[in-house]
């Protein structure tokens, strides 16, 4: 038991009118939707700056603000230093890059998925089929949002975390069958400006932890763990050195970007021109919202030993269970739905593009006319669908956890976008790349990732538990290069025999 009878009442009423308030926004946008494309890429014209609210609430999610911080609070400023630093200014960096040129030809050619985009720029129907299907990798996403929200609500409830999933998986798979992007962009916004709010809130809590300094605090960790304040933790499995804290979450960063919920967030501008000023407000709001890895730290701080009440917290309960005994009831419960914003926004954003994948993308190839008449009611039960399955192994993560839900998730997401890398790359700056190109650095990429991890390939893969961010960099940069070398190829051989 962590929250008082008095945090219970007043959690049950706020998450009721949180409730309302999303399903009022779910209707209005719901009447606007009529077919498969108004809910992938909505009927209403949005301003720049509210579609980039939408894609920093997308972009970071209960990862960020729950899972993440969890890390920080085992493992110290290493941690801070490749998830609160380096990981960011990648992304960031990639997502001007790479959104300009993919917005602009998305507008193009009218793309409403993550797969079409590629079918379309290759001029190849197979190939986007097979993106539609490895998107399916995504789903290990979905899991980590629902472990975190379940972890947050079913401290605050006192619940069994069983009946709190049940209930996240019925609601938010329930409304995502209607409103679509209509009503996404609006509940992001929301959702985004709560997350800023409690983004500082968090960022500030660890102000009593500040009473002698910087270096104070710093004496505080190294007392509990001298490796807490080192800028390697070589007992961690993640940052044990500058290559998995900075080389390969660079890779990770500028890879991370080409998540079907991200990139094709800038489909929803009307306006391609007005790109600059979406990137401009999302990336405002996201330079906070990294910043609260650093809460792990006060987490710490707060709990040495990770007992709470005699009872010893498993990693993803580490943040629901500071915020619980650590603010008074009305900060905590601002901050919870804070942390439940985090986690829905993205979860939302997953919902929506990965049901209309699978509909557009792998059933409709296959059924042809039959899913074409009726793209909108199938939509729907491939959502439910996905909500099955999500929960099933959700609940398996949350019952047999291997260190954190987050080891499962990024060994699936990492995939994805490493297979999507090299085609976005070239998609947008080269010019007459061959399918064959592509397809092989997909395949590349899919193959080492996975032979790494799986295989036990290279020292950083032998621990009990292993980083997937080490197989998935170097699986990136491998299927880089053979797509380089590939591209290089075939066009020197379209030169020679013209």
């Amino acid at each position: 038991m962590f929250a008082s009878d008095n945090w219970v009442t007043y959690m049950w009423l706020l998450l009721a009118v949180y409730a309302c308030v999303i399903l009022y926004f779910v209707i209005r946008g719901a009447r606007k939707t009529t077919n498969i494309a108004d809910y992938a890429v909505g009927t209403i014209g949005f301003p720049s700056w509210v579609v980039g609210l939408s894609l920093a609430a997308s972009m970071t999610s209960a990862a960020t603000f729950i899972i993440n911080p969890g890390f920080i609070a085992l493992y110290g400023l290493s941690g801070v230093l490749s998830f609160g630093i380096i990981l960011p200014i990648a992304a960031f960096i990639s997502l001007i890059v790479l959104t300009k040129g993919f917005a602009k030809y998305g507008s193009t050619v009218k793309a409403t998925t993550m797969a079409q985009w590629m079918g379309q720029r290759y001029q190849n129907k197979n190939y986007a089929f097979f993106f539609g299907v490895i998107a399916l990798l995504l789903i290990t996403f979905i899991v980590l949002i629902n472990v975190g929200l379940t972890q947050v609500i079913a401290k605050s409830l006192n619940l069994e975390p069983f009946y709190v999933l049940m209930g996240i998986t019925v609601f938010v798979f329930g409304y995502m069958m209607f409103g679509g992007a209509n009503s996404m962009v609006y509940t992001n916004t929301i959702q985004a400006i709560i997350m800023f709010i409690v983004a500082l809130i968090l960022i500030g809590s660890g102000y009593e932890f500040m009473d002698g300094g910087i270096s104070g605090f710093l004496d505080k960790l190294n007392d509990i763990d001298p490796n807490l304040t080192k800028p390697t933790n070589e007992t961690s499995f993640l940052f044990r050195d500058y290559f998995e804290i900075i080389a390969a979450q660079i890779v990770i960063g500028v890879a991370v970007v080409c998540q079907p919920h991200i990139i094709t967030k800038s489909l929803l501008l009307k306006d391609p021109k007005k790109v600059n000023t979406y990137l401009f407000s999302g990336i405002s709001f996201m330079i906070v919202f990294f910043l609260v890895v650093v809460v792990g730290l006060y987490a710490r701080i707060s709990f040495p030993d990770f007992t709470v009440n005699g009872e010893k917290l498993k990693m993803d309960e580490i943040i629901p269970a500071y915020v619980v005994t650590k603010f008074s009831v009305v900060t905590g419960l601002i901050i919870v739905v804070g942390l439940i914003s985090a986690g829905l926004s993205t979860l939302e954003s997953l919902i929506q593009s990965l049901s209309i994948t699978i509909t557009s993308d792998i059933l409709q190839p296959i059924f042809k006319n039959k899913v074409s008449k009726n793209t909108f009611v199938i939509n729907k039960i491939v959502i439910v669908i996905l909500a099955i399955v999500s929960f099933l192994l959700s609940w398996h993560q949350i019952k047999y956890p291997n260190v954190s839900v987050a080891i499962f998730a990024q060994n699936g997401v990492y995939a994805y976008f490493a297979a999507a890398f090299v085609p976005v790359l070239f998609g947008i700056f080269l010019k007459d790349v061959s399918i064959k190109v592509v397809f092989i650095a997909s395949i590349t990429a899919l193959v080492v990732h996975f032979g790494i991890y799986y295989g036990r390939i290279t020292p950083y893969m032998q621990e009990p538990v292993n980083n997937p961010g080490v197989s998935a960099a170097i699986a990136i940069v491998t299927s880089l290069l053979v797509g380089l070398v590939l591209y290089k190829f075939t066009n020197n051989s379209k030169l020679k025999t013209s």
